[in-house]
């Protein structure tokens, strides 16, 4: 984050300064008055955003985030949580991480728009089930990749929340990528996902989720893919009539910080947020397991059906070979690691 050094006039406002527990201070571009440890005794304001509801178990997790940073920094930082995209679709938000005027964001393969190894966070049937996931992610390819999105994004992961298997949702069953004719659907942007899906014979285009809604209802596109979780959360069971089981993509999700906003912070403030951090994962993935399973229930209460007469084997062949020329030399090494993951 940028910081702007101010310049003291008049023995009055020095005064002013010193009451206020010190007179060396800087103003960060969110507003915050800092020292140069990071610490004072003027609260540092954080603003959140992300792209799920509030009734959402990312936005859950992300209140007792909060609640945790506050308690554990004794009311130093202060997080302010923005849900539905209040702030903007995903990429406009974490451009302004980036840029210092916002600073966390929930955020996934989005990322590899400028770290190539983010990819690897959804790639359609890289992952069997959610015990190779973990395995993956809590690993060294976890690490790998954690560390390229410091380097390259300008943010730094500080937990992880699995999501569920991303499935493709319709109007009418889809069971095998012949029907897919003449099918258009949202993808998020994410080239992996656009070059995959029209392998398999859809038309993709890239759309932000709070314009999904509207999209369906319009006819724009006539389906879309997402986890059970971000289906309900979004009301998409209002537009859509059937939930099929591609269940092309097992994935994780992070919730990051701008290295400027949390390399200002000092050492003993850097630790609350870590310690937060690990708590607020430990109880989004117990939310999780709780919360999957009752997504499906909701969905089929509300008129949707679940397609489980899907032939992924020939969704996964169909988009093997767009997966392969999509990826770099580098990405497709990762991917094989993946695989030969047990």
């Amino acid at each position: 984050m940028k910081k702007l050094k101010g310049f003291v006039v008049g023995s009055a406002l020095l005064m002013m300064l010193a009451a206020c527990g010190g007179s060396d201070t800087e103003t960060t571009a969110n507003g915050t008055d800092t020292d140069e440890s990071g610490a004072s005794g003027e609260t540092i304001n954080w603003r959140m955003g992300h792209l799920a509801a509030e009734d959402h178990i990312w936005h859950q997790t992300a209140e007792r985030f909060a609640e945790l940073v506050s308690e554990k920094t004794e009311g130093q930082i202060d997080i302010s949580i923005y849900p539905n995209n209040q702030l903007g679709g995903e990429t406009e938000v974490l451009n302004s991480v980036r840029g210092g005027n916002v600073d966390l964001l929930i955020t996934g393969e989005t990322m590899q728009n400028w770290a190539p190894k983010a990819a690897l966070l959804a790639v359609p049937y890289a992952f069997r089930d959610s015990d190779h996931l973990k395995a993956v992610v809590e690993g060294e390819i976890g690490s790998e990749i954690e560390e390229e999105i410091v380097e390259k994004v300008g943010v730094t992961p500080l937990f992880h929340m699995e999501r569920a298997p991303r499935n493709l949702t319709s109007n009418e069953p889809i069971s095998t990528p012949e029907d897919l004719n003449g099918f258009r659907m949202r993808v998020p942007n994410v080239p992996l996902f656009m070059d995959s899906w029209n392998a398999a014979g859809a038309g993709p285009q890239v759309m932000d989720f709070n314009e999904v809604f509207t999209g369906l209802q319009q006819g724009v596109i006539h389906g879309q893919e997402n986890p059970v979780d971000l289906i309900h959360s979004g009301g998409l069971y209002e537009v859509q009539e059937y939930v099929n089981l591609t269940e092309h993509v097992y994935s994780w999700i992070y919730v990051v910080v701008g290295n400027s906003q949390f390399e200002a912070l000092s050492e003993d403030l850097q630790a609350a947020v870590m310690e937060a951090a690990e708590e607020a994962k430990t109880y989004g993935d117990e939310l999780f397991v709780e919360e999957i399973q009752n997504y499906h229930d909701t969905l089929e209460a509300e008129g949707m059906t679940f397609n489980d007469d899907v032939d992924q084997d020939a969704f996964r062949e169909a988009m093997e070979p767009a997966i392969e020329n999509a990826l770099s030399e580098e990405q497709f090494e990762l991917y094989q690691q993946i695989l030969d993951v047990e």
